[in-house]
């Protein structure tokens, strides 16, 4: 007889994962060094800025656009 194992929900409901992501990030934005890994994270060539331009124009054309309800709420 097999034995049974506990079940762990995967994929985009892995509460587990989220845990530890959560944990990791609380712990990157208390060290206070968010400004410094903007800065190695910025491009360092023109070719590489246009690259990165790029990238996001793609990405964007591939988005559904932002939720109006955030604008709704925005003004109440």
């Amino acid at each position: 007889m097999a034995t049974r194992t506990k079940s762990k929900v995967q994929g985009e409901g892995d509460y587990e994962a989220t845990r530890r992501y959560r944990a990791r990030t609380e712990k990157f934005l208390a060290k206070g060094k968010v400004s410094k890994a903007a800065a190695r994270a910025a491009p360092r060539t023109r070719q590489e800025a246009a690259d990165m331009v790029a990238a996001e124009a793609a990405g964007k054309r591939r988005a559904k656009g932002e939720d109006p309800a955030l604008r709704r709420r925005a003004k109440k």
